[in-house]
């Protein structure tokens, strides 16, 4: 383009020259032949054929302006100037170019449903996502587009990169991994290229799977005070879930322990709209992943004592289990597994750096009466290690329902004063949600004039209800003991 320019300008000079030299001439000779008898010296024949000299030289030069231009390009070192439009593109095309270039790669995964014991619920929610990847026509004949986002959220070690694997492996389309942290720099900028590039990527090589662990590292609530580098970072994984749709072939799972800290413009709907809580194994669940993790393997293994003697434990303390077992036998030269290399490793387990809360028989019943004792005050289901359980959400809650959701907090508590005849120190995250919820109804509704007032009577309710109704709760009791969950079909 510049060079064009350059070519046209030269041979506008070139032509003014010559019109020059033809205008000149023509006047000096009609004053010669005007004024011939007035001219006494040679000046002005002198003047025209300087003219005419420069009007040779004008159609010489103009016949190999070429090679004239050439030559001072090389003598002078003439180059042309890039103007604002041209930085601009060659800025974009190096932006474009370095997304493509990319160190950011997808890998195949080879780990699939049948690898992931347990989690039968979890599973058939995930494989209307793997059918949707493999058979998308099928859906999208009818409108129907998928969630961008799901949130898969549960303790650390319940298996939430496995379960995100499993369903790439099922698809069979490329998986692009990144913990949150990776995300967090501390040169501005450099988090939001990375989350660019990583969507780009995933377009790229669309179908596929998109899977951020950790997520609350950089997807933690914006306080608004400030504009540092992680908040520009959420900024932009908010636009990029923004940019493509139910139609594109990407799916974005992502995984995090911690869902009361993440901010609510990536909970809302269009970004994250599914969320799937991974819970510790019951008891079913550890005998499925005790059966994949001792397969093939020579061992004198009572499984069904194991796994009594397991709750608690989550996938990943189970596979750590199993594989210290197993060390503890390859040292001591032994060929087959037995009990004995089973209780080296829960030793290790309990008592070591990797602690884990091993419950014995009468850990496991209180913490079943516990959990019966809310799932029977709130009718839903519970399982023996789930942290909380369901509460009422309602836009405009009545008193009775902001009470029954502190009904339900403290229904574990009561429960157990009045079969064991005794306070228990067993959960104190439900007493705390229970006073945050008295204080909401105290101080932010004006419903109530004391905290401690309402808690009381609410327990004194509590204590009414549960102690008529004894038999119910120990028979849900031996039910929790035995399934170490309890269903709707149960209460």
């Amino acid at each position: 383009m510049q060079q064009d320019s350059n070519n046209k300008n030269i041979e506008k000079n070139f032509k003014l020259m010559i019109i020059s030299a033809i205008v000149l001439i023509v006047l000096f000779s009609y004053t010669i032949y005007k004024s011939s008898s007035n001219i006494q010296g040679s000046s002005y024949y002198f003047g025209i054929g300087f003219l005419f000299i420069l009007l040779i030289l004008s159609l010489v030069l103009r016949a190999n302006q070429n090679k004239l231009r050439k030559y001072l390009e090389n003598k002078k070192g003439i180059k042309p100037n890039i103007n604002s439009f041209d930085m601009e593109l060659q800025k974009t095309t190096q932006k474009t170019q370095e997304d493509l270039e990319s160190n950011i790669k997808p890998v195949t995964s080879n780990i699939t449903f049948k690898d992931v014991a347990g989690i039968k619920e979890i599973k058939e929610e995930l494989e209307e996502i793997v059918d949707f990847l493999n058979n998308p026509i099928k859906y999208n004949k009818f409108g129907v587009k998928l969630p961008k986002g799901v949130l898969l959220v549960g303790a650390p070690g319940v298996g939430k990169t496995l379960i995100a694997r499993a369903v790439a492996g099922e698809a069979q389309v490329p998986f692009f991994y990144q913990s949150g942290a990776s995300f967090v720099h501390i040169y501005v900028g450099m988090g939001a290229k990375k989350v660019r590039e990583l969507f780009t990527q995933a377009k790229l090589n669309a179908p596929s799977i998109v899977f951020i662990d950790e997520i609350d590292a950089v997807g933690k609530a914006r306080s608004g005070k400030s504009n540092d580098e992680r908040e520009s970072t959420l900024n932009e994984l908010l636009t990029q879930m923004d940019g493509f749709d139910g139609e594109s072939g990407v799916i974005v799972i992502a995984a995090t322990n911690k869902i009361e800290v993440l901010d609510d413009a990536l909970l809302r709907a269009g970004r994250f709209d599914r969320r799937l809580y991974v819970g510790l194994p019951n008891i079913e669940d550890r005998k499925q992943i005790l059966e994949l993790y001792l397969k093939d393997k020579n061992s004198k293994i009572d499984i069904e004592r194991l796994v009594n003697e397991t709750a608690g434990f989550s996938s990943a303390a189970l596979s750590t289990l199993v594989n210290e077992a197993l060390l503890n036998m390859i040292k001591n030269n032994k060929k087959v597994l037995d009990y004995n290399d089973i209780e080296v490793a829960k030793n290790k387990l309990e008592f070591g750096k990797k602690q884990i809360k091993i419950l014995d028989n009468e850990q496991k019943d209180i913490l079943a009466i516990y959990q019966v004792s809310k799932a029977f005050i709130s009718k839903s289901k519970i399982s023996l290690l789930d942290e909380s359980v369901s509460k009422l959400n309602s836009t405009y809650p009545s008193y009775s329902e902001l009470c029954e959701n502190i009904k339900r907090d403290l229904a574990g508590f009561v429960g157990l004063e009045v079969i064991k005849k005794e306070k228990f120190a067993i959960n104190s995250e439900d007493l705390d949600r229970a006073y945050k919820s008295a204080d909401i109804v105290v101080n932010r509704y004006k419903m109530a004039n004391n905290i401690d007032e309402l808690i009381s009577n609410i327990k004194d309710e509590l204590r009414i209800e549960l102690s008529s109704n004894v038999a119910e709760i120990n028979r849900l009791k031996e039910i929790m003991l035995k399934n170490e969950v309890i269903t709707i079909e149960d209460l």
